[in-house]
C-alpha cells in the first residue's frame, strides 16, 4: 500500500464578495489540524460563487495566492473551480491542479453545464487525468459530469484510480446526486470524492465512495474538514478481481461484443431524443411531456360530461352488447 491523504474542504460560500481568503484561512487550519493531509479539494465555484458576473481571465490573482499554499504545505491542491472569461468572450467554469511544488500542472473545463439553467456557460471539450508520483493516476470532473457516465469512462479507461469530484449542488437533487457518485464508484471501479459547499456553494452532504461503493465519510450540512487515506492497491485488486471477486466491469466493457451506435451522431440511434422538444427552463404550469392538457380525458372521460367514454355508446343508440 502506498498511502495517500486527500482531504475535502466543505466551507461557506459567499455569492457576492470573494471566498479565496476564507478557503486560505481553512488550508491554514487543516494543516495545522492534519499535517499528514498530501492533497486538498474544495467545492465547485467556491473562490468566487456562483455568479458568472465574477468570471475571472486565467491565470489569476487567486491561482497566484493557492498557488503559495500548495507551495508552502507541500501538497497538491485543487481549489474547486471558477468562472474563467477567456479571450474570445466565452465563459467557462474551469478548474486546476496545483502541485507541491506550486506549479499548475492541470486545467479543466466543465464538460456538461447544468443547462437550462447554466444560460451562456460554455462547455470544455478536454478531460483531465494526472499522475501523483509513485501513488497514482487521478481524473477531475465537475457537478453535472458525473450525471454523463461517458465521461468517467473516458477517465477511466485512460487508468484513472481516483476521482475528484467538486460540486455545487443546492438544489433538490442532491439525493440522486449522492446515489450516482456510489453507483459511478462501483462501475468504473474508483474512488470518488465528492466535494459540495454550502449556503451559496450548496447544501454540503459530500461524499467519499471506495471502489467497492463503500461509503467512507458523509458529511452533514455544516462545515467540515474530511482527510481520507485511500490505498490505491484496493482499487488495482479489484479492477483485476472484481468488485468482492463478483462483477470485473472494466475489463467486461473491454471485452464487450457490442457496438453502440447511439455515440454515432449519424447513426440515427438516438432518433428519439430529438422527440423531446428543446433544452429550456420550464415555465409555470408547463404541461410538456404530458400526453394530454386534461386529466379527466387521460382517465377516459369527456369534455362535455364526466361520462367515461367507453359507456358514450348507449347515448348514440347503441347499447353495451351490440
Amino acid at each position: 500500500m502506498t498511502p495517500f491523504a486527500i482531504a475535502g474542504v466543505q466551507m461557506h460560500v459567499a455569492a457576492l464578495h470573494s471566498n479565496v481568503e476564507a478557503m486560505r484561512h481553512r488550508i491554514d487550519v487543516l494543516m495545522a489540524r492534519f499535517p499528514w493531509t498530501q492533497m486538498v479539494l474544495f467545492s465547485e465555484l467556491a473562490p468566487f460563487g456562483p455568479l458568472d458576473r465574477f468570471a475571472q481571465s486565467f491565470p489569476n490573482d487567486a491561482l497566484q495566492q493557492f498557488q503559495v499554499d500548495a507551495r508552502r504545505y507541500g501538497i497538491w491542491l485543487i481549489p474547486g473551480s471558477m468562472f474563467e472569461r477567456t479571450e474570445d468572450g466565452r465563459i467557462l467554469n474551469t478548474s486546476v491542479v496545483i502541485n507541491p511544488d506550486g506549479e499548475i500542472v492541470k486545467k479543466y473545463s466543465k464538460m456538461f453545464p447544468f443547462r437550462p439553467y447554466e444560460q451562456g456557460i460554455s462547455a470544455g471539450t478536454e478531460f483531465c487525468v494526472f499522475d501523483v508520483p509513485e501513488v497514482g493516476r487521478f481524473g477531475l470532473s465537475i457537478c453535472y459530469d458525473i450525471w454523463f457516465p461517458e465521461t468517467t469512462r473516458q477517465l477511466t479507461s485512460q487508468g484513472v484510480e481516483v476521482l475528484l469530484h467538486p460540486v455545487l449542488t443546492g438544489t433538490t437533487d442532491r439525493d440522486a446526486e449522492l446515489a450516482i457518485a456510489r453507483a459511478t464508484a462501483a462501475q468504473f471501479q474508483c474512488y470518488v470524492f465528492d466535494v459540495n459547499g454550502l449556503a451559496a456553494g450548496g447544501v454540503g452532504r459530500s461524499l467519499v465512495v471506495d471502489p467497492a461503493a463503500t461509503v467512507l465519510h458523509q458529511s452533514a450540512g455544516q462545515e467540515d474538514m474530511f482527510p481520507i487515506e485511500v490505498d490505491l492497491d484496493q482499487v488495482r485488486r479489484q479492477r483485476e478481481t472484481g468488485l468482492k471477486g463478483l462483477g470485473q466491469v472494466l475489463k467486461s466493457f473491454r471485452d464487450r461484443e457490442a457496438d453502440f451506435t447511439v455515440y454515432d451522431r449519424a447513426s440515427g440511434a438516438d432518433a428519439y431524443l430529438n422527440t423531446l422538444g428543446p433544452l429550456e427552463t420550464p415555465k409555470q404550469g408547463s404541461t410538456r411531456g404530458l400526453r394530454t392538457s386534461d386529466p379527466r380525458t387521460a382517465l377516459g372521460y369527456t369534455e362535455e360530461a364526466d361520462i367515461p367514454v367507453h359507456n358514450l355508446s348507449v347515448f348514440h343508440g347503441k347499447t353495451g352488447s351490440s
